[in-house]
This record gives C-alpha cells, structure tokens and sequence, in this order.
C-alpha cells in the first residue's frame, strides 16, 4: 500500500521508525526530552556554594498523537509482538514538512511500547478518531543524520 499523503494543512509530521519498519505518520508528538539528576553536595568550610553533582540521565516517555490510519495496524502488530518476548529495538523519529524533506530526526535506544490509546466512539460527539501510542526508550543515539 503507498504511503499516505502528509496533510496539507499540518506544518510538521512525525514518522516513527522501529528497526526499519516504517509505523507511518504522526502528526502529534511530546516527550522528546532529557533531564540529568543533580545531587548536592555541602562541603565542609566551603560556604560559597553547594556541589551540585550529576548522577543520572532521565528520558521521559515520548507520546505520538494521530488521526487513524491504515498503518493503525502496525502499531498494533509491534505492542501485540511483545507477548511472545520482548526485544528492544532502535527507533527514529523524524519530523518532516509537509513536502516530506527532513526537518530534524531522533534515534532512540532500545525502545519498548507502554500504551497504546484507540479513540472515543460516541456518534452524539463527532470527532475525529485519534491514536496515541507511549514508547519508554534508554536514551538517544546517532539518528543517521538529516
């Protein structure tokens, strides 16, 4: 099946790559971040300041967002694979234009999925379906370059 279209009328789309398998566009994505943990530490007859120390790299996870799709099946493929053993591939988040050239990208380590949401259905609300899929990761790595 060809790829589906980037919508004209979003900006900026995130295509998640697992291991090479393209799980398709997203047009939503939050988490993309790190924060290194600070220990302090007071030193005796130093009074000018407090050692603040490094000691850990924390990667929150990462939420994509999106309409439904046919790819909806692919994601579902990859979080139903876990029941029979997990493996923890690399992944790539690149965010692309609408004319699909690469605006910036993420390589992530060793990555598990932790949710996946389908949509509300309630036919007295009418919206648009959405999926969000969580992923957990170790970290960054060396995104293939832009």
């Amino acid at each position: 099946m060809p790829p589906t279209p980037p919508d004209a009328g979003s900006t900026v789309f995130f295509k998640l790559t697992i291991d090479g398998l393209n799980l398709g566009l997203f047009n939503g994505c939050d988490g993309l971040s790190s924060q290194v943990e600070i220990e302090q530490h007071q030193e005796g007859g130093n009074n000018g300041f407090v050692w603040q120390l490094p000691t850990r790299v924390v990667f929150p996870t990462i939420r994509l967002t999106r309409p439904l799709t046919s790819e909806t099946a692919r994601v579902a493929a990859w979080i139903s694979s876990i029941s029979t053993g997990i493996t923890r591939p690399t992944a790539q988040i690149a965010a692309l234009r609408a004319d699909g050239s690469v605006v910036a990208q993420w390589g992530l380590v060793e990555v598990l999925p932790v949710s996946w949401t389908g949509p509300t259905l309630d036919a007295s609300r009418p919206a648009v379906a959405t999926e969000t899929l969580e992923i957990a990761h170790h970290g960054f790595t060396d995104a293939g370059g832009v």
